[in-house]
């Protein structure tokens, strides 16, 4: 852990870091497991190229998603406003995800949806891992998906020299039929934004956690759609899910629509290998 990292960490929880070690998974951040003087311990992110900010709202995301008292969420600890930017949360002990956990997981995540948010968006912007995400506030989601997901990572995507013109042409056809593609009307769901396999574990009393959220008011099923997308959740949380909260008729067509907002992002993030993808999920609709 960086030094200045350190003092801003002690200065925030008002204890002696006595150790500060390394830990495996941290995608976008480094991560430490903290033990302090007191005997504490906590779970610490850092990242010396992103801004405190992006700690800052992703600290809010989390107590954001706690209100719901749904799923359970990490304690935030503390953060920082100012440079260095850093996240402390509740360590939590993790352990191999049972069924029973994920069943728990999917009924927890449907409550979560079901508390939902009075508008499609978020009154702040925020970050999908490195990304700068804005969510400013829509009446209607064809519109705020389209507005606020698609097109800004369309743009990213295009000054990368990712995007065709053949590409580009498919996105206007799709935006045309949008209104109709993205399902019957709902209320705004409350989203964790990011919810991939490596974002949410289970303590060793078999608990679910999420964690590392991107959150805003959105529709349901573009969480589901991005767990279906790169695994890392079992069966069963799907079918506790539907139990918990049924999905509207033709859901299952509507998964790769949803799919090309985290596949966008990854392109912009990491190239053209996912190019290839966004192209496959277009052709279900253009």
């Amino acid at each position: 852990m960086r030094p200045e990292v350190q003092a801003a960490l002690e200065n925030a929880l008002g204890q002696r870091v006595k150790s500060a070690s390394p830990m495996r998974g941290g995608d976008v951040s480094d991560a430490f497991d903290v033990r302090l003087a007191g005997g504490d311990r906590a779970f610490v992110k850092t990242r010396a190229d992103l801004p405190a900010l992006a700690f800052e709202r992703e600290a809010e995301g989390l107590l954001w998603l706690a209100e719901a008292s749904a799923v359970r969420i990490p304690r935030v600890l503390a953060f920082s406003k100012t440079e260095p930017g850093f996240l402390a949360l509740e360590h939590i002990e993790a352990a191999a995800p049972s069924t029973a956990a994920e069943e728990r997981l999917g009924r927890e995540l449907a409550a979560l949806h079901r508390f939902g948010a009075p508008r499609f968006g978020l009154s702040t912007s925020n970050f999908l891992a490195t990304l700068p995400q804005e969510n400013g506030e829509r009446a209607d989601w064809a519109s705020f998906y389209r507005m606020r997901r698609l097109d800004p990572l369309l743009e990213r995507a295009r000054a990368r020299g990712l995007v065709s013109r053949g590409l580009s042409s498919r996105f206007e056809r799709l935006y045309e039929r949008l209104p109709d593609l993205v399902g019957p009307a709902e209320a705004p769901a409350r989203l964790h934004g990011d919810l991939w396999g490596g974002n949410w574990l289970a303590d060793r009393a078999g608990v679910p956690y999420l964690i590392d959220p991107a959150v805003y008011a959105g529709h349901r099923e573009i969480d589901l759609a991005m767990m279906r997308l790169f695994g890392g959740f079992g069966r069963r949380v799907f079918a506790a899910y539907e139990e918990a909260y049924p999905l509207s008729p033709g859901a299952s067509e509507r998964v790769e629509l949803y799919q090309l907002y985290p596949l966008l992002a990854h392109a912009v993030m990491f190239g053209s290998g996912y190019i290839g993808q966004i192209e496959s999920a277009l052709s279900a609709y253009v």
